[in-house]
């Protein structure tokens, strides 16, 4: 296969490539060893091509795809994919924004426009099959108690936060393209839960912990102040790229819901960092955290917490009867791993993965470039 990977050198884009790189690339074989990339796209019997905006320089597993830098977020984009796209079998669309976060216009445009000029460019070059990464956040708010919902579940998402209502956007485009081009490129629609694996520890501590944190700190929290209720899905990033190449294989449309059990709760998380459990409110966290952010000294859109009190637990029973997808690692393992990345500062040579330190987020805000506003986090 021809397999375009737009924000191939993020999070899931990097254990795509991992996975796509398996000897033998059965879905559901066990990793007995990796094969050796040529430099040239080529992994295994794929040839691979990365899109995206700042290529990695090469390594495990970048070198191999051939890279094409591409802001989806810039002028004319859809003319620029169009030649891309040509004669791939398949097009894995992954790229998407957390930061600026300040700059709403700027994550509207690569998120909701590019996805909509990926459509649009595989639809012109006649690209048969779009694997499209949606989220839990495009849910509206889960039912009160803890039941989990298959993918009927309307896909309003909250008011409160742009990543929400920009993947609500997202599928509003996905929906347009199936109705206008029945016959079209077909789409998949992967709603994982908050994707995480240790190598994304740097990017996590970027966008989500005030620079002046230092990663270490993590390991040394006395107290835990977050709201009893809190209720999460996560999946590890590596069991979101096994159910991918399982929906290129199989060439599965429709939509797929991605979770580990057992969902992450307050305790849980305070039992990893080794800290003790506060109840802290939401309402009293939504309000330091709003406050914070509007005065800069957080990175953390406050609806972020909004988001993470209203998105329901998940039924992966379709992945699992028509894919034949079972996660691998468990939630609290995955919780585990994560959190030892961002006290590690772990890190890939990806510049979307690329170490963190503080003295380097410093210099940035003593430049005027603090990650949450500068054009090009």
């Amino acid at each position: 296969m021809r397999i375009v990977i737009t924000g191939a050198s993020g999070n899931v884009g990097t254990a795509l490539l991992r996975r796509l790189a398996r000897r033998g690339d059965t879905p559901g074989e066990k990793e007995n060893g990796s094969a050796a990339g040529n430099g040239d796209g080529s992994s295994g019997r794929h040839e691979i091509v990365g899109i995206c905006r700042r290529p990695p320089s090469g390594g495990p597993p970048y070198a191999d795809a051939r890279w094409v830098a591409l802001d989806l977020a810039g002028p004319a984009v859809e003319a620029a994919l169009t030649p891309v796209l040509d004669g791939a079998d398949a097009v894995v669309h992954l790229a998407w924004g957390f930061q600026p976060a300040h700059d709403i216009s700027y994550l509207a445009r690569l998120g909701v426009d590019g996805t909509r000029a990926v459509v649009n460019a595989a639809q012109a070059a006649g690209v048969p099959h779009l694997v499209h990464m949606s989220s839990v956040g495009a849910y509206s708010p889960g039912p009160d108690d803890d039941r989990r919902v298959d993918e009927s579940w309307p896909t309003g998402g909250i008011d409160s936060l742009a990543y929400s209502r920009q993947k609500v956007a997202a599928e509003r485009v996905l929906d347009e393209h199936e109705r206008a081009h029945p016959d079209g490129t077909a789409v998949a629609r992967l709603r994982p839960a908050l994707i995480v694996q240790r190598d994304s520890g740097s990017a996590l501590l970027r966008y989500g912990v005030p620079p002046y944190v230092p990663a270490a700190l993590l390991r040394h929290l006395p107290l835990l102040p977050v709201d009893r209720e809190l209720v999460v899905p996560l999946v590890h990033t590596s069991d979101v790229a096994d159910a991918i190449v399982r929906v290129l294989e199989q060439r599965a449309t429709g939509p797929f819901n991605l979770a580990a059990e057992p969902p992450v709760t307050r305790d849980l998380i305070a039992a990893v960092l080794h800290a003790w459990p506060v109840h802290l409110p939401r309402t009293v966290l939504h309000t330091v955290a709003d406050v914070a952010w509007r005065l800069r000294l957080q990175p953390l859109d406050p609806g972020w917490i909004d988001l993470a009190f209203a998105v329901p637990l998940l039924d992966c029973g379709r992945a699992r009867r028509e894919l034949g997808w079972t996660p691998a690692v468990t939630a609290d393992a995955a919780l585990a791993q994560v959190v030892g990345g961002m006290a590690d500062s772990a890190a890939t040579t990806s510049p979307a993965l690329r170490p963190r330190s503080v003295p380097a987020e410093l210099a940035a805000i003593a430049r005027g470039e603090p990650i949450t506003s500068r054009r090009l986090p």
